[in-house]
């Protein structure tokens, strides 16, 4: 079976945000969704990002899931370069344990939107559950893998408290 081309672009700043946008790789993985996982920093990397971001609808993504500590223009950045819905999940810093990065990413300018998630984990899951819903608009497989998902969540929660 070919691998199928990836829907969705899950980047980062730089290596150590790998582990909370993991987790946005792992909710994708959950529901089939095929995704690249690439390093572009606003910063470091301006070339790259600007291609990256410029050239992703042409190589078929349809979402981009983009994740930065600290100053976290990335998102942002990003989101100028390209039509496509661009999710911004908050890398925690040290410093200021991503407040910093939720501020930045959270507070852009009318005209270039980015869907701003939690800090953390949670809002990397979060990230991948709405690149899956946008998908699942179009996609029936996606639509009832993340239908799938949500009923399970739903289905381990007791009714009652045990002990």
């Amino acid at each position: 079976m070919a691998k199928r081309a990836p829907l969705v672009g899950i980047i980062m700043g730089s290596q150590s945000d790998w582990a909370t946008l993991s987790h946005a790789a792992e909710t994708l993985k959950a529901l089939g969704v095929p995704y690249e996982a690439r390093i572009v920093s606003a910063h470091r990397t301006p070339k790259r990002m600007y291609a990256y971001a410029e050239g992703a609808r042409n190589r078929g993504l349809k979402a981009i899931i983009a994740g930065a500590g600290g100053a976290a223009h990335l998102p942002g950045m990003v989101a100028s370069l390209t039509p496509l819905p661009v999710f911004g999940v908050p890398v925690e810093s040290k410093s200021l344990k991503g407040m910093d990065s939720l501020l930045s990413i959270v507070q852009m300018p009318a005209g270039v939107p980015v869907g701003t998630l939690a800090i953390g984990e949670a809002g990397a899951v979060n990230a991948g559950l709405l690149a899956a819903a946008v998908l699942a608009l179009s996609d029936a497989k996606i639509a009832k893998a993340l239908d799938a998902w949500r009923a399970a969540r739903t289905a381990a929660v007791s009714e009652k408290p045990k002990g």
